[in-house]
């Protein structure tokens, strides 16, 4: 039972400290489209609406985060249907960003299939993932290591299961362990009464 509890104890910290280095990339989102939105007027006087790709970038940070707080809600109840709902919604980011990869990387002409970046934030994306594409496939290898991590530690915190309290049973408590029980026990004993006939004498004088 204590090798559980560690075990336990062990997965959710792990689980935790793994979903900050992903919450982290989120928030990294976040900063880059709040930078890519705060210079977009100085940049582009004369065009007051910011383009679809900085609130794309916003909003996908954002979620990473929400998905970090739900992850660390689910490793601090090791609860099943929280960890079954935080494994979904990784599953879900990463059918995403696989898809969005195998159609950047095999389809030439994917860029088209994109709304047009009035911001040019897009264009300077690319080239720099081109000018830097070994840089740029060990951090991609390093957020899908993170993200296949925390899947392997949700599972194994499922498997480990939440913490339970045991009671011990009624016929396994012995006397030795209940001396409370075993004096109330001994008290319920009938006394033993000496009565004696009242004598003769005592009833004749009434």
């Amino acid at each position: 039972m204590t090798t559980i509890m560690v075990v336990r104890s062990c997965m959710k910290s792990s689980l935790k400290l793994v979903n900050s280095l992903f919450g982290m990339c989120g928030i990294a989102m976040i900063v880059y489209a709040a930078w890519m939105i705060k210079i977009w007027p100085v940049s582009n006087p004369h065009c007051h609406s910011a383009s679809w790709f900085m609130y794309t970038i916003l909003g996908f940070g954002a979620l990473v985060c929400a998905i970090t707080c739900f992850g660390h809600i689910a490793a601090e109840t090791a609860n099943g249907c929280c960890l079954y709902c935080y494994l979904v919604f990784i599953f879900s980011l990463l059918m995403l960003e696989g898809a969005v990869t195998i159609d950047v990387f095999l389809n030439p002409n994917w860029e088209k299939d994109f709304p047009q970046d009035q911001s040019g934030n897009l264009r300077e994306l690319r080239d720099f993932i081109r000018n830097n594409i070994d840089f740029c496939k060990w951090v991609g290898l390093s957020i899908l290591s993170v993200e296949a991590l925390s899947v392997f530690l949700a599972l194994i915190l499922i498997a480990v299961g939440p913490h339970k309290k045991v009671y011990d049973c009624d016929d396994e408590c012995t006397p030795e362990r209940v001396p409370l029980l075993k004096c109330y026990s001994n008290s319920n004993e009938s006394p033993y009464v000496n009565m004696r006939p009242i004598d003769s004498s005592i009833t004749r004088h009434f």
